[in-house]
């Protein structure tokens, strides 16, 4: 009898342990959303990550003729030698682009794709390049200091 009391509390105990471990979060070994039975419209809805936008405000100079004062620019790429941004600038142009060049107080090129006096004007067409263009995924916008 003491024998089979024995196993019969040994069993228990088994039984008892293995349950146990169900019961801590990592048990499983594969994710719920990696189930064949979840389908895509029971998964969870993952937002994708916004980048910010980079602002900088700046005394800039513009080195080609502008019909009208803008407070806001849509800055696409920044040079130190002018050669590398003209350049630059005609790929863009090749893009549909209609980019100026402007020389920051250190000497910096800017290459902006649009200006605005609307600083949400300006985000919007940040938004617009970023998503039609993945390589321009780094736009950022300048406020003109005078």
């Amino acid at each position: 009898m003491k024998l089979q009391t024995f196993i019969s509390i040994f069993f228990i105990a088994v039984l008892i342990s293995s349950c146990s471990s169900l019961k801590k979060p990592s048990s499983s070994s594969f994710d719920d959303s990696d189930s064949p039975y979840v389908t895509d419209e029971l998964k969870p809805k993952v937002k994708p990550e916004v980048k910010k936008i980079v602002v900088k405000e700046e005394k800039v100079k513009m080195l080609e003729i502008e019909k009208e004062q803008f407070k806001y620019y849509v800055i696409i790429g920044s040079f130190r030698i002018l050669d590398n941004a003209k350049n630059y600038k005609q790929q863009l142009i090749k893009e549909g682009f209609t980019p100026v060049l402007m020389e920051n107080e250190n000497g910096l090129y800017r290459v902006s794709v649009a200006a605005y006096n609307d600083e949400q004007a300006a985000r919007n067409k940040i938004a617009e390049i970023r998503s039609k263009y993945e390589k321009y995924s780094d736009v950022w916008l300048l406020i003109r200091k005078y």
